[in-house]
């Protein structure tokens, strides 16, 4: 019978080095497989915290579209600020977070897609002057340099227009086919504000002035101003309705000596002394509303963790409140 063989030191600590380096990796292994099972988890947990988040969002939308509708139905011929419901913070109690909403007029801003009217098939849309030069007025009053303003405004109109031939210092697809990375007129209503950057002559420094002032509303109406609802604070909205013939202070004046239960109808604000001698074409003086068709409704909700940042477009047009658009994010 052989000697069991005795084995040197030199395999003995291979072998021992072999084990703990096995040692090693097993660890790295499952410390890497624990790291993905704590951020899988983190995740799953994060989804099901924003999809909370999101009903707590339509339950919002839900108190929204009913207070709105209670707003209407007190007043069916005005919308005033009585009730102080304009951009007032309002808390939702949520369970293991916090959820507030902010209820605004949606129509007081500047609608990008008023640039333009729609003929009788509702596709040919055809440059509106009027409005051009009232985004242009709202540039200017907001200090932006009057060279830089107009092209801004005529390019927009260009850009929305079916049409192909510029306006006179506007931009159409042969101004866009020059940059770096060419592209084209859209030729088509804007969805969202944001769009505005695209435009020729757009900068970041004008679109981060204009960009709290303006609005996509899915209508080419003139913008729909309600002089019982805006703000002395957006005084430049008004004084962009006659460009050249009202100040961005004789408007703030006017909004500031308003009735403390509004004005009673448009030719009462029409009348007033700062506006005399004032003619606006007609489809101007229209312009002025008593009755808020738009509501913008800003929400935000954190839920273990989570934010969810919500804003929505509530339309409400006759004895209906409907939510026509709803976006997520903070606004670009």
């Amino acid at each position: 019978m052989k000697p069991p063989r005795r084995h040197k030191p030199s395999e003995t600590g291979a072998a021992l080095l072999t084990v703990l380096m096995l040692v090693a990796i097993v660890a790295v292994l499952a410390a890497s497989s624990l790291e993905r099972l704590k951020l899988a988890t983190r995740a799953s947990v994060n989804m099901i915290a924003v999809d909370q988040a999101r009903s707590y969002g339509y339950a919002a939308e839900t108190v929204a579209l009913s207070r709105i509708a209670d707003l209407v139905a007190r007043d069916p011929a005005r919308t005033t600020l009585a009730g102080d419901w304009q951009g007032r913070d309002i808390p939702f109690p949520i369970d293991g977070g916090t959820a507030v909403a902010r209820l605004v007029d949606g129509g007081n801003c500047f609608n990008v897609n008023s640039v333009v009217t729609q003929g009788q098939d509702q596709l040919q849309l055809t440059a509106r002057s009027v409005a051009i030069l009232q985004f242009e007025s709202l540039m200017i009053n907001l200090g932006v340099r009057p060279s830089e303003a107009r092209p801004i405004a005529f390019a927009l109109g260009d850009w929305i227009d079916s049409d192909t031939s510029p306006l006179s210092g506007g931009a159409e697809d042969s101004a866009y086919a020059r940059a770096k990375i060419p592209y084209r007129t859209a030729n088509d209503l804007m969805a969202d504000a944001s769009e505005i950057r695209v435009l020729a002559g757009m900068t970041p420094a004008i679109y981060a002035v204009v960009r709290p002032w303006v609005c996509a509303l899915p209508s080419t109406d003139l913008s729909p101003i309600n002089i019982n609802t805006i703000s002395p604070a957006q005084a430049p909205l008004v004084a962009m309705l006659i460009p050249g013939q009202l100040t961005v202070q004789s408007a703030k004046r006017m909004i500031d000596e308003r009735p403390a239960n509004g004005y009673a109808n448009v030719v009462s604000f029409w009348s007033l002394p700062a506006l005399a001698g004032v003619s606006p074409p007609a489809e101007v003086q229209a312009q002025l509303q008593m009755k808020t068709r738009w509501f913008a409704l800003d929400l935000s909700v954190s839920l273990a963790g989570a934010e969810l940042r919500e804003t929505a477009l509530i339309d409400a047009n006759q004895n209906t409140t409907r939510l026509v658009r709803r976006t997520y994010g903070d606004p670009a």
